[in-house]
């Protein structure tokens, strides 16, 4: 099973849904760069379940264990390895899910490729569970890029049809905090009211929605990333459709650069304080692969939860029969808000290996 990636820096996560702990290893990271644990505890509170009616009732304390790779608060050189335990599963929920599939869920491609033998309680290696050690490792490549004036941040730009404003032509680090103070990561307060309207609206269906969310990065130096196959955009993607859920990915313009015309699409260059910037950034800060010194933009599809408390038709797997499924348990109606950290850590911590690679492992 491929849980991890990188190349400078490897980032490994381990876990399931209803074990014991998941956990994160990371080897690679630069020596002597200082953790602050309390933003670290900060950043991974924002994607933690339990915090409002917009989110599945499982409460879990999401605080990370450290075994390794830490030394005075320091990384140490040596791989590091954090657990976060388990202390809230309702196994017995999802009994009846090892017979009959969830529509929309990996519960029937598991069972096909492990022949039954995947532990499913939860969603096991395939739960948003998973997002919480992969919430460390981004949360500690944030704080390393931070101290290079380098900042990551993102916010829901859409759920259940509302649309927030989109990203400023250059956002900042002021913005970026703003936002991750906030219970709900929009930048219009009234499209934030709608879209939690629009939410528990679906929770009140027994249904769920989807959403999309729009993350940038600044202060990257132009240069990073390679073509064909490792560019930048290749890099992310390959990552960022690992977040569970996610099913769509677009930099700058994105689909929409298919209704311009070239002379609308392209971004003209200009000089600024002795750099070459561009007026516009319809590329969203890339080109051929390579970043261009202007804002990174990307933008991420995240599917309506599948598990909802509607019937729905199914199979039993034993006997091959058509059957009808009411899923039992706690679960988001909305996956979207909290996995808006989680596209910042992925985001933050590929771009570290692309900065470690570019400085040959140093900084």
């Amino acid at each position: 099973m491929s849980s991890e990636f990188g190349n400078l820096l490897r980032v490994s996560i381990f876990g399931q849904s209803h074990g014991k702990a998941v956990g994160v290893v990371i080897d690679g990271l630069p020596a002597g760069e200082e953790i602050d644990p309390a933003e670290l505890q900060r950043f991974l509170d924002r994607r933690k379940p339990g915090t409002s009616p917009l989110s599945t009732a499982r409460r879990e304390t999401d605080v990370p264990e450290f075994l390794s790779g830490l030394e005075n608060g320091r990384t140490c050189g040596a791989p590091l390895c954090a657990v976060i335990q388990n202390v809230d599963q309702h196994s017995k929920d999802y009994g009846e899910l090892r017979d009959k599939p969830r529509p929309g869920h990996a519960d029937y491609t598991a069972w096909t490729k492990w022949s039954g033998h995947a532990d499913m309680r939860g969603g096991g290696h395939f739960s948003g569970r998973l997002t919480a050690p992969l919430c460390v490792a981004g949360g500690i490549a944030k704080q390393i890029l931070s101290r290079r004036g380098i900042h990551v941040g993102a916010h829901l730009v859409s759920a259940g049809g509302v649309r927030d404003i989109s990203f400023p032509l250059h956002p900042t680090a002021q913005l970026f905090a703003e936002l991750a103070a906030k219970p709900f990561p929009v930048l219009d307060e009234k499209a934030g009211e709608e879209m939690r309207a629009a939410i528990l609206a679906a929770k009140q269906d027994l249904d769920s929605v989807g959403g999309v969310i729009e993350c940038a990065a600044v202060g990257l130096p132009a240069g990073l990333g390679d073509p064909m196959f490792g560019g930048v955009e290749n890099r992310l993607a390959a990552v960022l459709f690992g977040i569970p859920a996610v099913k769509g990915l677009e930099f700058g313009e994105g689909f929409r650069a298919a209704e311009l015309r070239g002379s609308e699409n392209n971004d003209p260059f200009m000089m600024e304080d002795g750099q070459v910037r561009t007026r516009t950034n319809h590329a969203g800060g890339i080109l051929g692969g390579i970043t261009t010194g202007m804002p990174l933009v990307l933008r991420a599809v995240v599917k309506p939860t599948p598990s909802i408390g509607r019937p729905q038709e199914t199979v039993h797997l034993s006997s091959g029969e058509t059957a009808e499924l009411t899923i039992h348990g706690r679960h988001d109606p909305c996956i979207a808000h909290r996995a808006v950290p989680v596209v910042e850590a992925v985001t933050a911590a590929v771009l570290l290996d692309l900065l470690l690679e570019g400085n040959h492992g140093t900084f």
